[in-house]
């Protein structure tokens, strides 16, 4: 039985110690100067401050200290060196995205500090050892060709992490529910005895985990705070490393779920939602030719804004994709049963018809529309709309505003020459062979058309 209370503690160390940290990281940002500045491209609309990848990583460095001196958790550290690798790769990702946030990196330097943190990863042993593929067996990972998988793995991950990164409180969510499903995971694992009591998986993933939650409160909309580059990448490369040493350091076993046959997907479903909105980015930009971290409005959670989904419910919306994608890995874990699945299904079959079809969208949507530029003939149009009058021959006159009729259009005033309105209701122009006299409109004294 893996030592819960322990992993618990843990969590929640790293949770309060994000929380705590925000404040005074916050009004240290506010005073040199280290903000987000709203623009075209942000959807925020107020100066806030950067430094939640701060709070998480000094919160992190606590949460492992006080982890090596945990009695349960002693089997983790002793005699391991990928406690230290994690800490090092960790130092390097974040200090990267750090001085991405202070002055932004080239895509290709961005990369380098990527590739530097995953060598420091397989340099301390923080890699997966073989990976699984179904129908062709287990994959041993040789020397040669396992620190470029590390380092293609955690680009992968980071960058996912990263581009979600949009919306206030959704990239912290999204990781805090996809970390939690990986702890309950991996410690089902290691209660099961397919995974050893000594990996350190599950403590990144409680770590993770923590560092989000107590991040979200500063966070979620509107936020007080932002992550940054250096929070994104941050817990990006934690997600890349718990993944590695969990799904990629699974024995060869039986079991009543798929994740066993092939554990290394486990990642793929939990982070779906951020690693499919990457995909669909590089494509995109692919076929635009433009580069891949050319930053464009057309994410998922833009997407959803643009169908008429408000901030706080798009976040929602991908909080509960999350969710849902996560549940799909756990039920059949803890349940046995392959029907489990079916009340995921209706839940999925719902959220997705919430997601297109909210009754709200139609109205939200009609209500952000463009104005119509002028009114429809034989239409009443609303006072606050008009913003001409028919002078003479009809010329608008701009800015001045239009003298509209509630009635029905037999209401409508006869032409100066005294014929009477048309059959679809609209005013004849007056017969330039008839003198035109002074128009003089009902309750406007001195003939003054308003």
């Amino acid at each position: 039985m893996p030592p819960l209370g322990a992993y618990a503690l843990v969590a929640a160390i790293a949770a309060l110690g994000t929380y705590l940290a925000m404040f005074p990281v916050r009004r240290l940002a506010e005073r040199i100067g280290f903000v987000a500045e709203p623009d075209e491209r942000r959807v925020h609309q107020r100066v806030t401050p950067y430094g939640g990848g701060v709070a998480m990583f000094v919160a992190f460095l606590v949460a492992m200290i006080v982890a090596s001196q945990l009695p349960g958790l002693q089997g983790v550290f002793q005699g391991s060196s990928e406690p230290l690798g994690l800490v090092l790769g960790a130092a390097v990702i974040f200090a990267v995205g750090l001085i991405d946030d202070f002055r932004d990196m080239s895509a290709p330097a961005k990369m380098a500090g990527q590739v530097l943190a995953a060598t420091v990863l397989v340099y301390f042993g923080l890699t997966m050892f073989q990976f699984k593929i179904p129908t062709v067996g287990f994959v041993v990972l040789g020397p040669d060709v396992l620190p470029l998988l590390t380092a293609l793995w955690v680009i992968v991950i980071t960058n996912a992490v990263n581009l979600i990164d949009g919306l206030d409180g959704l990239a912290a969510g999204i990781v805090a529910i996809a970390s939690g499903a990986l702890a309950v995971y991996s410690l089902r694992l290691v209660d099961l005895g397919v995974l050893p009591a000594d990996n350190l998986g599950p403590l990144i993933a409680v770590i993770a985990f923590g560092v989000c939650v107590g991040f979200l409160p500063h966070n979620f909309h509107p936020a007080r705070a932002f992550m940054g580059d250096a929070g994104a990448l941050f817990v990006g490369l934690l997600m890349a490393a718990a993944t590695m040493v969990i799904g990629g350091r699974t024995p060869e076993v039986s079991g009543q779920t798929y994740f066993f046959f092939a554990p290394l997907f486990l990642p793929i479903v939990i982070l779906g939602v951020p690693i499919a909105d990457m995909a669909f980015a590089v494509v995109r930009r692919t076929a635009r030719g433009t580069g891949f971290h050319t930053p464009d409005k057309d994410h998922v959670h833009h997407r959803l804004m643009r169908l008429g989904h408000g901030h706080r419910r798009t976040v929602l919306i991908l909080w509960a994709w999350t969710a849902v994608l996560s549940a799909f890995v756990l039920v059949p874990l803890f349940g046995g049963r392959g029907n489990g699945i079916i009340p995921l299904g209706a839940v999925a079959l719902g959220l997705a018809l919430y997601t297109l079809f909210h009754p709200g969208l139609r109205k939200d949507t009609a209500s952000d529309a463009p104005e119509a530029p002028g009114p429809t003939p034989g239409a009443s149009v609303p006072a606050d709309h008009a913003t001409a009058v028919e002078v003479g021959a009809g010329a608008p006159v701009a800015g001045a505003p239009l003298r509209t009729h509630a009635g029905p259009p037999d209401a409508l005033p006869a032409a100066p020459d005294g014929r009477a309105p048309d059959a679809n209701g609209e005013a004849p122009r007056p017969d330039a062979s008839v003198p035109a006299p002074t128009p003089v409109a009902a309750g406007d004294p001195g003939g003054e058309a308003s």
